[in-house]
């Protein structure tokens, strides 16, 4: 679990870990003659961890389609204050009208649901369907135009509760990526804001990238059950606090960025904020030749702080 936050010194969010946990797959289990925990469950467990820790917080999760549940999605709900949940809806699934109001004296169990609704997919084929356009921001930091619809229903599957939610359908009038639908369990939220917030939702991606590339995730050796448990989890932290460091160290000044002749950025990333703050750490002891010349150390000065430049950007 990370937490998406804007980064000063980048202009844009960056995805933060600050929660791990092991999810063995089902082959593994099955090999151990284990019962099976699915990763719904550990996501539907991590996010109950997080109201504990902030029972009084708005909380809003973006998560990919693995976590589009309806099971997971009604224990957000059913918090006292509840979890908002964003994430993939399919074309295809049931969604209904609220249950009618019960009238006086009627025999049986409550209604849970109300009339039947079209299918999302039905609605892009419906020509009736109300489309707006809009502006949001999109992937690249980029503007992009797109139409939407939106609504509220129910998804509701038989044996599960029914679950509250506003759909979103996204088509592109250029036509440059298929139409996709998305769900917000808090229905009050605008179509737009759903859509920025699911965007953001790259930046976890990134991460994973950026911890791979130079923070060694997915390379080390480990041979014990502990030390898997530790070494992941651990490099994934470190991501978070190189990063805070770098933005106790900047007291809101520009973080230089390091450019080369064949590739140049606008912005800083996080291996530039790696390097920094490893300049800043490394205990660096000067012992001057002689007090005439305080530039010169066992090499010249402008060589060591060359090869202290090489090394902090050097990949794990």
């Amino acid at each position: 679990m990370m937490l998406l936050v804007p980064i000063p010194w980048d202009n844009r969010a960056w995805a933060l870990p600050f929660l791990s946990i092991l999810a063995p797959s089902e082959r593994y289990s099955e090999q151990r003659n284990l019962q099976h925990k699915k990763i719904t469950d550990w996501g539907r467990q991590m996010i109950r961890q997080l109201r504990r820790w902030l029972p009084n917080r708005s909380l809003v999760v973006v998560a990919d389609s693995a976590y589009a549940a309806i099971e997971l999605l009604a224990c957000t709900q059913g918090f006292q204050q509840p979890v908002t949940v964003i994430t993939r809806l399919r074309l295809d699934a049931a969604l209904y009208d609220p249950a009618p109001e019960r009238t006086k004296g009627t025999n049986g169990r409550p209604r849970l649901k109300g009339a039947r609704q079209p299918t999302l997919a039905q609605r892009l084929a419906d020509p009736h369907t109300v489309w707006e356009t809009v502006t949001v921001s999109w992937y690249g930091g980029q503007q992009r135009t797109v139409e939407v619809a939106t609504g509220t229903a129910l998804w509701y599957h038989t044996g599960l509760p029914p679950v509250a939610l506003r759909w979103v359908l996204i088509r592109d009038p250029q036509g440059k990526f298929d139409p996709q639908a998305l769900l917000c369990t808090d229905q009050a939220v605008t179509a737009t804001q759903i859509i920025q917030w699911f965007v953001l939702r790259w930046q976890v991606e990134v991460t994973f990238h950026e911890v791979r590339s130079h923070l060694g995730v997915e390379t080390q050796r480990q041979w014990s059950d502990l030390a898997i448990l530790r070494t992941t989890p651990a490099l994934l932290g470190l991501f978070s606090l190189v990063t805070i460091f770098a933005h106790q160290l900047l007291q809101e000044q520009p973080l230089p960025v390091r450019q080369t002749a064949w590739y140049t950025k606008a912005l800083p990333t996080f291996a530039d904020t790696l390097a920094f703050v490893r300049k800043q750490l490394w205990p660096v002891t000067l012992s001057f030749m002689s007090p005439a010349q305080p530039d010169m150390v066992e090499i010249p000065r402008a060589l060591f702080e060359l090869l202290t430049e090489t090394l902090a950007f050097a990949v794990k």
